[in-house]
C-alpha cells in the first residue's frame, strides 16, 4: 500500500529548548517539520515553500507572530494557522484571531492536545475561508469540502494529481512556487517525480482554466495568477 506524503509543518519558536523539543515530538507524530526562531525566518521559509500548517510563537524577534501572520494573510497565504503564546489577555486573544490564526493554545500546554489541534486543523478544509465553493472563472467553480472542480454543475473530472496540483495552487494564489516544492507536494516519498507528467497536469488545467491563469516562471517554478 502507497503511504501518503508527510504533512509539512512551519514551526516558529525562538526557545532553543521548547523548539527542538516541538519538532522531535511532532517528527515522531508523523509531521515533516521545518523549524526557525525569529519571524525574518519564517518570512523566507514560508517565501520559499508552500505548507499544510503553521505553528507560530507570537513573542519572537520581529516581526513577531501576529505580524507575520497578518503581512502572509495580506499576501493570500491561505494555509491553516495555530499561535503559541503565553498571553492571556482577552485582547491579545482577539488581536490574535484577527491577524487570520485558527486555533491559539496558550503556553504551557501538553504535547498531545498541541498534536489534537493540528490534526484536526488539518483533516478540516485546508482553505482559510468560510465558503465552501470557490469561482475561479466563469463557469468553473471549485468545492473546498470534496476538492472537486466543476463546470456550472457538472463535475469536471481530474487525474487524482491534477486535484493535488490545482488544490496546491489555490492554497498559494499569487506564490510563485518552485519546481521541487510542486515535486514534493505531488509525488509520494516512493515515487519518483517527472517533469513531463507535471507539464502534462499542467497542461491539463490551462484547458480548463485558462493557459494565463498558470504562469510559467523560467527556470524556477509556476504561479497561480487570480487576475
Amino acid at each position: 500500500m502507497q503511504k501518503s506524503s508527510l504533512k509539512k509543518l512551519l514551526l516558529l519558536e525562538d526557545d532553543l529548548n521548547l523548539n527542538e523539543t516541538l519538532t522531535e515530538f511532532l517528527e515522531e507524530s508523523g509531521y515533516a517539520v521545518t523549524s526557525v526562531y525569529s519571524g525574518s525566518d519564517a518570512q523566507d521559509a514560508l517565501y520559499e515553500s508552500p505548507f499544510d500548517l503553521l505553528i507560530l510563537d507570537v513573542n519572537v524577534p520581529s516581526p513577531n507572530g501576529f505580524e507575520l501572520l497578518q503581512h502572509a494573510r495580506s499576501e493570500g497565504v491561505t494555509t491553516p494557522a495555530i499561535y503559541l503564546t503565553s498571553r492571556n489577555g482577552i485582547e491579545d486573544l482577539k488581536e490574535g484571531y484577527e491577524s487570520g490564526c485558527d486555533d491559539y493554545l496558550r503556553k504551557p500546554f501538553e504535547m498531545q492536545e498541541l498534536r489534537l489541534r493540528i490534526d484536526t486543523l488539518i483533516q478540516r478544509n485546508f482553505f482559510h475561508n468560510p465558503s465552501q465553493k470557490l469561482q475561479l472563472c466563469e463557469h468553473i467553480s471549485y468545492d473546498t469540502a470534496s476538492d472537486t472542480l466543476y463546470h456550472d454543475e457538472r463535475e469536471i473530472p481530474l487525474h487524482a494529481k491534477e486535484k493535488r496540483l490545482l488544490k496546491l495552487f489555490l492554497m498559494h494564489p499569487d506564490e510563485q512556487l518552485t519546481h521541487e516544492a510542486i515535486s514534493d507536494h505531488l509525488w509520494d516519498y516512493d515515487e519518483m517525480p517527472s517533469d513531463q507528467s507535471l507539464r502534462t497536469y499542467i497542461k491539463n488545467l490551462r484547458k480548463i482554466l485558462g493557459k494565463d491563469r498558470i504562469v510559467s516562471i523560467k527556470r524556477y517554478g509556476y504561479k497561480f495568477s487570480t487576475q
